[in-house]
């Protein structure tokens, strides 16, 4: 029995033997099969991720340059807007002047017509003051013949007031073409 403590462990040192001479004969070649292939995929990875790269570069770059289109576009248009909104806020201001101007126009030229349609009045008072004078004049002839001058005066005065009224009525009437 103490052969078998010897022969069995032996017997299984050299099938081990056996075993491990074939595969340490071609475990150098695979391990340097497995390290040339890892270094092959090693180097197309590194190739790869290169033009990867290269390409990402190229995509930047073209983004950037789109981007940049883009932001100058985008500015151009912010401006235009602005210029617009500029313009129309003056438009708007100029029209809002404008029409204060006019309305200002108008008041003054409400108060010169109405000045001028007290004139009117009054003149048309006198006008039928001289003229009920100048009926009473006609009625007493004889008076009138002492006061002669009196009388020529106060018909002057009348045509005055009639060439005023004249002239009046042609400033109100180029008061009128005008507004």
């Amino acid at each position: 029995m103490n052969k078998v403590y010897i022969i069995v462990p032996l017997i299984c040192t050299l099938i081990f033997g056996a075993f491990y001479y074939s595969f340490n004969k071609g475990y150098a070649a695979k391990q340097a099969s497995i390290a040339a292939a890892a270094e092959a995929e090693l180097k197309a990875k590194a190739a790869k991720d290169i033009a990867d790269r290269a390409t990402a570069i190229a995509a930047a770059v073209e983004a950037a340059k789109k981007r940049e289109a883009e932001r100058k576009e985008r500015d151009r248009i912010a401006e235009l807007k602005a210029t617009a909104r500029q313009e129309a806020e003056d438009r708007r201001q100029k029209t809002y002047d404008e029409r204060n101007r006019a309305r200002d126009q108008v008041v003054r030229l409400k108060k010169d017509l109405d000045e001028v349609k007290g004139t009117f009045g009054k003149l048309e008072e006198e006008k039928k003051k001289y003229t009920d004078e100048q009926a009473f004049l006609k009625t007493y002839v004889k008076q009138a013949e002492a006061n002669v001058k009196y009388y020529y005066d106060l018909l002057e005065k009348i045509d005055a007031a009639e060439k005023a009224k004249a002239a009046a009525a042609a400033a109100a009437a180029a008061a009128a073409k005008k507004g």
